[in-house]
């Protein structure tokens, strides 16, 4: 008998290993063609970034010199080999604007798209799940209806105005949080947070009415027909109770992998959030990148929340098939 779980133990890790390898190199894939068809793109696009530091008043020679120590005028798989080596060795080139690292850009802006985005995801599920709970306990009464209500208007109403929305209720009207601008964790938890609470619930708006409809569906259905919550009624066992301790935990399966798939709608959306409150993050570098055609720091933002995004998705994948094995074996098979 112990040679017999030695050897289904072996083959089980044998599985995982399979599955986790077979994960990364589709990860690494994605990685590797949103970077070349970045690449492309921008190759593409008429102009250059040397016309837009000289101006419009260079000369043809004074161009051409720029483009040489630029390394403009270099063939496409030649710049893209010596941008992606760059990349692997840890250096992701220099902005062709004002010579800064693209390195030290990211890590001066990434950390204002990482706080508002991780805030909007918090915001966004400490909401949904509680009133998915509610509607899915007592369906057609007044807090399903109020969710379905407010799911709707999450869904229907732009994100544009609804940040214009509540700029004028909270900030102009009632002075509670601030319109725009933003402070580091550095100067206060607090005086980070005022600047970064509206944009946060603008962003989480839209996804927390994605994960209210979808959880509190799943839930119900749980709840009038699997097997398990008859068994655990005839047992006496009550209905909250069934509700968060057994349908729950099944119906945060799928909501795991909406999650992970939302992350690019967040990281999307920051852009516009981050123009309209004036957060100096990463979505309005890219926009100042792109209007300046400084070619490096585009790469650079996009491949990075290229990996963010597909690292998420990785952890889902992976998380759904430790969680549910039936996964891991139709995806050997």
């Amino acid at each position: 008998m112990g040679v017999l779980a030695l050897v289904r133990t072996r083959l089980a890790n044998q599985s995982v290993l399979r599955y986790v390898g077979k994960r990364l190199l589709q990860a690494l894939a994605v990685v590797f063609g949103v970077s070349l068809m970045t690449f492309s793109l921008l190759y593409a696009l008429p102009g250059n970034a040397a016309m837009l530091i000289l101006g419009q008043d260079a000369t043809p020679a004074s161009l051409k010199a720029l483009e040489l120590r630029l390394g403009l005028n270099q063939p496409f798989f030649e710049r893209y080999g010596h941008w992606l080596g760059g990349v692997l060795s840890g250096h992701m080139g220099d902005s062709l604007i004002n010579g800064q690292s693209v390195t030290s850009i990211i890590g001066q802006r990434f950390p204002v798209t990482g706080e508002l985005v991780l805030l909007a995801f918090l915001f966004s599920i400490c909401f949904s799940i509680p009133m998915a709970l509610l509607a899915a306990r007592r369906p057609r009464h007044l807090v399903d209806r109020l969710s379905t209500l407010t799911s709707m208007m999450g869904l229907s109403i732009p994100p544009f105005l609804l940040a214009l929305v509540f700029i004028i209720v909270f900030a102009v009207k009632f002075h509670v949080f601030p319109a725009t601008g933003y402070q580091p964790l550095s100067d206060g938890l607090w005086h980070n947070l005022k600047f970064m609470v509206l944009p946060s619930l603008t962003l989480a708006c839209g996804l927390s009415s994605v994960y209210v409809r979808l959880l509190r569906a799943d839930l119900s259905d749980q709840m009038l027909g699997e097997d398990y919550i008859i068994f655990a009624r005839s047992k006496g066992v009550r209905g909250w109770q069934i509700l968060v301790r057994h349908a729950l935990r099944n119906s945060l399966l799928p909501l795991i992998t909406v999650v992970a798939l939302n992350l690019g709608v967040l990281i999307g959306g920051s852009v516009l959030i981050e123009t309209v409150f004036a957060l100096p993050g990463m979505g309005q570098e890219l926009v100042t990148a792109v209007e300046s055609r400084d070619v490096t720091v585009i790469q650079g933002i996009v491949v990075l929340l290229a990996v963010a995004v597909t690292t998420a998705n990785l952890l889902a994948d992976l998380l759904y098939g430790f969680l549910d094995p039936r996964i891991r074996i139709q995806g050997r098979a």
